[in-house]
Protein backbone atom coordinates (compact mmCIF):
# COMPACT_ATOMS: atom_id res chain seq x y z
CA UNK A 1 0.00 0.00 0.00
CA UNK A 2 1.28 3.52 -0.64
CA UNK A 3 1.37 6.15 1.81
CA UNK A 4 -0.74 7.95 0.06
CA UNK A 5 -3.61 6.43 1.53
CA UNK A 6 -2.69 6.77 4.73
CA UNK A 7 -2.30 10.73 4.85
CA UNK A 8 -5.96 11.33 4.35
CA UNK A 9 -6.96 8.99 7.19
CA UNK A 10 -4.41 10.86 9.51
CA UNK A 11 -5.10 14.30 8.98
CA UNK A 12 -9.44 13.07 9.02
CA UNK A 13 -8.20 11.69 12.87
CA UNK A 14 -6.35 14.79 13.81
CA UNK A 15 -9.37 17.36 12.79
CA UNK A 16 -11.84 15.00 14.71
CA UNK A 17 -9.94 15.13 18.11
CA UNK A 18 -9.43 19.01 18.01
CA UNK A 19 -13.26 19.47 17.09
CA UNK A 20 -14.22 17.20 20.20
CA UNK A 21 -11.36 19.15 22.19
CA UNK A 22 -13.23 21.93 21.18
CA UNK A 23 -16.63 21.20 21.54
CA UNK A 24 -15.40 20.06 25.46
CA UNK A 25 -14.30 23.41 26.31
CA UNK A 26 -16.97 24.64 25.02
CA UNK A 27 -19.10 22.82 27.58
CA UNK A 28 -17.10 23.76 30.53
CA UNK A 29 -17.36 27.60 29.71
CA UNK A 30 -20.60 27.33 29.34
CA UNK A 31 -21.03 25.92 32.92
CA UNK A 32 -18.87 27.72 34.45
CA UNK A 33 -20.50 30.99 33.37
CA UNK A 34 -23.77 29.55 34.66
CA UNK A 35 -22.08 28.50 37.94
CA UNK A 36 -20.78 32.41 38.50
CA UNK A 37 -23.80 33.74 37.78
CA UNK A 38 -25.84 31.29 39.76
CA UNK A 39 -26.42 31.57 43.59
CA UNK A 40 -23.73 28.33 44.96
CA UNK A 41 -25.11 28.08 48.06
CA UNK A 42 -27.85 25.28 46.39
CA UNK A 43 -24.76 22.60 46.07
CA UNK A 44 -23.21 23.75 49.13
CA UNK A 45 -26.01 23.27 51.79
CA UNK A 46 -27.15 19.74 49.93
CA UNK A 47 -23.62 18.63 50.09
CA UNK A 48 -23.75 19.32 54.02
CA UNK A 49 -26.23 16.92 54.65
CA UNK A 50 -23.86 14.39 53.67
CA UNK A 51 -21.19 14.67 56.50
CA UNK A 52 -19.80 12.15 58.01
CA UNK A 53 -21.62 9.61 55.44
CA UNK A 54 -19.63 7.29 52.38
CA UNK A 55 -20.59 8.83 49.67
CA UNK A 56 -20.12 8.72 45.96
CA UNK A 57 -19.74 12.00 43.97
CA UNK A 58 -20.03 12.61 40.31
CA UNK A 59 -18.41 14.74 38.20
CA UNK A 60 -19.23 16.70 35.45
CA UNK A 61 -17.91 14.51 32.58
CA UNK A 62 -18.68 11.17 33.75
CA UNK A 63 -15.14 10.15 33.54
CA UNK A 64 -14.78 11.13 37.22
CA UNK A 65 -15.90 9.32 40.40
CA UNK A 66 -14.86 10.28 43.95
CA UNK A 67 -15.80 7.51 46.71
CA UNK A 68 -14.96 8.09 50.18
CA UNK A 69 -16.48 9.60 53.37
CA UNK A 70 -17.17 13.61 53.22
CA UNK A 71 -15.27 15.15 56.14
CA UNK A 72 -16.18 18.57 55.92
CA UNK A 73 -18.16 21.45 53.04
CA UNK A 74 -17.13 24.72 52.47
CA UNK A 75 -17.92 27.37 49.96
CA UNK A 76 -16.50 25.88 47.25
CA UNK A 77 -15.04 22.31 47.95
CA UNK A 78 -15.63 19.25 49.62
CA UNK A 79 -12.74 17.33 51.76
CA UNK A 80 -13.53 13.13 51.48
CA UNK A 81 -11.20 11.21 52.98
CA UNK A 82 -10.55 7.34 52.33
CA UNK A 83 -7.81 4.99 53.21
CA UNK A 84 -6.65 7.63 55.30
CA UNK A 85 -5.99 10.39 52.24
CA UNK A 86 -7.73 13.54 52.07
CA UNK A 87 -8.85 14.91 48.82
CA UNK A 88 -10.77 17.89 47.82
CA UNK A 89 -13.07 18.27 45.21
CA UNK A 90 -14.42 21.56 43.70
CA UNK A 91 -18.00 21.76 43.79
CA UNK A 92 -18.37 23.94 40.88
CA UNK A 93 -17.68 20.55 38.38
CA UNK A 94 -20.13 18.24 41.41
CA UNK A 95 -23.26 17.17 39.21
CA UNK A 96 -24.13 14.68 42.25
CA UNK A 97 -24.25 13.44 45.21
CA UNK A 98 -25.11 10.32 46.79
CA UNK A 99 -24.93 7.69 49.83
CA UNK A 100 -23.25 4.55 48.88
CA UNK A 101 -25.40 2.03 48.33
CA UNK A 102 -25.98 -1.18 50.43
CA UNK A 103 -27.72 -4.41 49.73
CA UNK A 104 -30.77 -5.75 51.84
CA UNK A 105 -28.46 -6.97 54.60
CA UNK A 106 -26.83 -3.85 55.17
CA UNK A 107 -23.14 -4.50 53.85
CA UNK A 108 -21.98 -1.97 50.89
CA UNK A 109 -22.44 -3.36 47.44
CA UNK A 110 -18.80 -3.85 45.70
CA UNK A 111 -20.67 -2.71 42.54
CA UNK A 112 -22.34 0.29 41.87
CA UNK A 113 -24.22 0.46 38.10
CA UNK A 114 -25.71 3.89 37.08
Amino acid sequence: MSPSYYVPIIVLLIVLYILRRNQRAAVIRKIMKKRKTEDKTSMTELAKKFINKECLIYAFDGNHQFTGVVKEVSDGAVLIEQNGQTEAINLDFVIRIREHPTNKKGKKKSVVLD
